[in-house]
């Protein structure tokens, strides 16, 4: 195989038309001369001679030999993949949050789709898709026999064509049926609003080629006309990563200059860095530094993080260095715990292939492969202790790396020593400002199209009533 530069990735898994995450600093050129298995590859030209002459059908060189990588590389762990050309345009274009396709974010288990999560505003977060679906057939098409690539090709297409998924949902006696229409997706990475005075709101959606520049404005506009905010909740719920230079910017806004943001390591020593609250670390060519643009009061403003299951690599990033330098308190449920980071060697055809090199780390050296973030304090998705619905984590994928700081990471959810859940201030309100019933009330359930920050958005509510609570005492402390 001829050199080639390769681009490393802070994300896994594969996105229905298609989210992707490139973490900038290239692995440098290398020959790599390792021992030749001789007598395997003996095997293998035998069954590849044997495929060639008797299989009941004439089967192109060029398809083995494509099976051949893929298997390789499927069989390592989640993420590491073989990209055809589709795959492989659809994962640059990605990054630039415009894509075709139904908005979701999946995986494989058990030869099946298997949804990580629905992307908000997508044709299939409307239509109420929900994390933990299996895909088993995509119009008349068993996915039974596809790999991921080709179930991914399959669910894109033209905008405006439909598309029938079937799906078992846990719970659901019966395969349920959705028809989708295609869209072109333009995934706005970066929301925010002033919830009340003094109090702000910043969501992340996914981390992509302008999030930081996009996160200066939003945090910009929360201090316009003179507002002053006593609190901060960086919103990272459902955000499935992205870009890892997007992470460490995003870090990089709350926190002291120069501080470490997260660190990875692997084999070779292009896998071992190091990477700080810096415009080196964060800024791509030569472009100004959108933070300088941030109210200075941001980096000493009382924060909350909220995150859940569906919080994944680039999220984790965020959270682990906010939370080791004591920066920010994170809130909610245990994160996917998508430690790992993937370089992309591109090969000739514009073809490539998605190879796992490193695990990354938190500031103080903590793995979140299989583990994910544990939060400082537990709040779960509604006030009787709901999930709203199966969340897996990367801990449940089959293959998946094992964590090798803590080797029992991803057998059980950690649960922190300490701080108890946040306690309501009030009785949350549905949306017809009526209160919940008991607990066995269907109402109590988390919706499947939930409007974040809402009063109806009981973890938001919990994080701002932490917030207050913290500002009253800072305020006696005072006195």
């Amino acid at each position: 195989m001829s050199k080639a530069k390769t681009i490393s990735l802070a994300l896994g898994g594969f996105v229905a038309g298609a989210l992707i995450s490139l973490h900038i600093p290239a692995l440098a050129d290398k020959e790599v001369k390792p021992g030749l298995p001789i007598d395997e590859l003996r095997t293998f030209a035998e069954v590849y001679s044997a495929i060639k002459q008797g299989y009941v059908e004439p089967v192109e060189d060029k398809k083995m030999i494509t099976n051949a990588i893929s298997g390789m590389l499927s069989n390592l762990d989640p993420h590491s993949a073989y990209l055809d050309a589709d795959a492989f345009k659809d994962l640059q274009v990605g990054t630039q949050g415009e894509f075709g396709g139904l908005g979701i974010e999946v995986g494989m288990e058990d030869g099946l789709v298997k949804v990580v999560s629905p992307i908000e505003d997508t044709p299939a977060y409307r239509a109420g898709v929900k994390a933990g679906d299996l895909i088993f057939k995509l119009d008349d098409t068993p996915v039974k026999g596809l790999t991921l690539s080709d179930a991914v090709k399959k669910m894109r297409g033209k905008p405006k064509t439909p598309i029938k998924i079937s799906i078992i949902r846990k719970g659901e006696s019966k395969p349920i049926e959705i028809t989708l229409v295609r869209e072109v997706i333009k995934v706005q990475s970066v929301k925010s609003k002033l919830v009340e005075p003094g109090y702000g709101w910043v969501r992340i959606t996914q981390f992509q080629e302008n999030t930081i520049g996009e996160l200066a404005k939003a945090v910009s506009g929360l201090y316009k006309d003179g507002n002053k905010l006593q609190g901060l909740v960086l919103d990272l719920r459902n955000d499935p990563g992205g870009l890892l230079n997007g992470a460490i910017g995003v870090s990089a806004a709350f926190l002291p200059p120069d501080v470490k943001v997260v660190s990875t390591d692997g084999r070779t020593e292009d896998a071992k860095q190091e990477f700080k609250a810096r415009a080196q670390d964060y800024l791509r060519g030569s472009k100004e530094d959108p933070l300088k643009s941030m109210p200075i009061d941001i980096k000493k403003v009382p924060m909350v993080v909220l995150v859940n299951g569906g919080s994944a690599s680039a999220s984790e990033i965020v959270a682990g260095a906010l939370q080791d330098h004591k920066r920010a308190i994170i809130v909610g449920t245990q994160t996917f715990g998508k430690g790992s980071v993937q370089s992309v060697l591109p090969l000739p055809g514009n073809t490539a292939i998605k190879l796992t090199t490193a695990r990354y780390y938190t500031p103080d050296g903590r793995s979140i492969q299989a583990k994910g973030i544990v939060p400082d304090i537990i709040v779960e998705e509604t006030a009787n202790g709901s999930a709203g619905g199966m969340r897996i984590r990367e801990a449940d994928l089959d293959r998946h790396l094992i964590n090798d700081r803590e080797k029992e990471a991803g057998k059980d959810a950690a649960k922190p020593e300490s701080k108890p859940e946040a306690k309501p201030q009030a009785k949350p309100q549905s949306k017809s400002g009526k209160d919940k019933g008991s607990k066995d009330d269907a109402e109590d359930e988390v919706p499947a199209r939930m409007e974040y920050a809402s009063k109806g958005d009981y973890q938001f509510q919990q994080a701002l009533n932490l917030l207050k609570g913290l500002q009253i005492m800072q305020g006696k402390a005072k006195d």
